[in-house]
């Protein structure tokens, strides 16, 4: 009970400035913590507000969703969380919906970074990044569809997995894009990592897991250094030296890869909220409407094309893992933006904010791969991360690379 009582008190004392929750569950919080057992016992933990929360309605960060009743039941994930001994004590800020990157929300206001509270938090789950790097709880839960666990984590200096696409149950969730949404993991540090999502998923345990002997790791380069500040691929190098990781590949088409998650993930989540677009248009967060109600009146031949792409870049991608394990790659292209912030500058080239926050994590997510992201460092005293990428299912290695990076 100590580590939630004090998670709560921190709550109340950093939360008024960073505004990463939505909602403080102290009284349950109390009475689960008293009854805690298990590998995760007494462990404070927090949900992005897309979860399922028995009694609260899942607002998934919109205004509209105020209306549901409450939800029943928990969502299966926090369920094993709690029967391992973790205790659930509030609900997380996020972009509206799950569409940003920055956690701006114009219904429950914008989530600071607290490394500095002038610039964002990343999204979408950027209450959940936020809440870790404030020191509040060590341990949260987040949706991943084309960068949400990475980016946030790059911006907050903490550790973020995106698993293998179904990996971990979607159940009991609001969903932003069924062919892409993501569940996973952020935590303080990478065994509480593994540990979390050793209770939650039904594979090989991967906490405990050390040693790169015999990892085949090489840096990303091409697509991903052309679209990173050059100080941001300067830590990844020197990650890399330390890992002794001296080859570099391409990955191929990265970027008609990112072109066709833009198309899914428009198409699917204007259909998703299309009746609610034609009935309550004024209740959605200004900077989405206009997207999702584009994103409704793509053709059915654009979509499709879109998925035969994502086969085919698929397909090209996975070739590289007959000769490479994991691969390291730069996860934002810059560290956090200051809030209000339109646009950023890459490689001297002015680019929209909100469209381009995504340019290295969107190509992984659109096929699936396993992605942890590290904390490799500051630019302009802002963190940045690193995307540990393996092949689908091998959430071991880059558990293994992520321990070495922590070591060193």
């Amino acid at each position: 009970m100590e580590a939630v009582e004090e998670a709560l008190a921190t709550i109340r004392a950093r939360d008024g400035e960073i505004n990463a929750f939505t909602a403080v569950l102290e009284a349950r919080a109390r009475e689960v913590g008293r009854k805690a057992s298990g590998p995760l016992k007494g462990i404070p933990f927090a949900v992005k507000n897309l979860f399922d929360i028995k009694g609260l309605p899942t607002l998934a960060g919109s205004k509209i969703n105020r209306d549901l009743p409450p939800a029943a039941r928990d969502s299966p994930l926090i369920e094993k969380l709690e029967a391992a001994g973790a205790v659930l004590v509030g609900a997380l800020n996020m972009d509206e919906y799950a569409y940003g990157f920055s956690t701006e929300n114009t219904h429950y206001g914008p989530t600071r970074n607290p490394h500095d509270p002038a610039h964002v938090a990343g999204g979408s789950s950027g209450g959940c990044a936020a809440a870790i790097a404030a020191g509040m709880v060590p341990l949260t839960l987040g949706s991943d569809t084309n960068g949400s666990i990475r980016v946030p984590a790059s911006f907050c200096g903490i550790w973020g997995l995106k698993p293998t696409f179904g990996r971990l149950t979607r159940e009991g969730t609001f969903p932003f894009v069924n062919s892409l949404d993501h569940l996973g993991p952020f935590a303080a540090n990478v065994d509480l990592l593994a540990a979390s999502y050793d209770v939650m998923q039904e594979g090989e345990p991967v906490r405990g897991l050390r040693g790169i002997e015999g990892l085949r790791i090489a840096r990303a380069v091409g697509y991903f250094e052309d679209n990173a500040e050059p100080a941001v691929c300067e830590l990844v190098r020197k990650a890399a030296e330390k890992l002794n990781a001296q080859k570099t590949v391409e990955i191929p088409e990265a970027g008609r890869g990112r072109a066709a998650a833009f198309v899914i993930t428009a198409s699917e989540a204007g259909q998703l909220h299309l009746p609610n677009l034609r009935k309550r248009p004024d209740d959605f967060e200004p900077l989405i409407v206009d997207r999702l109600m584009a994103g409704a009146m793509i053709p059915a031949a654009w979509y499709v094309q879109a998925q035969r792409v994502r086969g085919w870049y698929y397909r090209q991608v996975m070739k590289l893992f007959e000769t490479v394990d994991v691969i390291l790659a730069p996860a934002t292209p810059r560290p956090a933006q200051k809030i209000g912030q339109e646009t950023f500058t890459i490689r001297g080239q002015e680019m929209p904010v909100r469209p381009n926050t995504g340019l290295l994590t969107q190509p992984i997510s659109c096929i699936g791969l396993p992605v942890i992201c590290a904390p490799v460092g500051k630019v302009e005293g802002m963190p940045v991360g690193m995307q540990i990428i393996a092949a689908p299912g091998r959430e071991d290695n880059c558990f293994r690379v992520a321990h070495a990076i922590e070591s060193a």
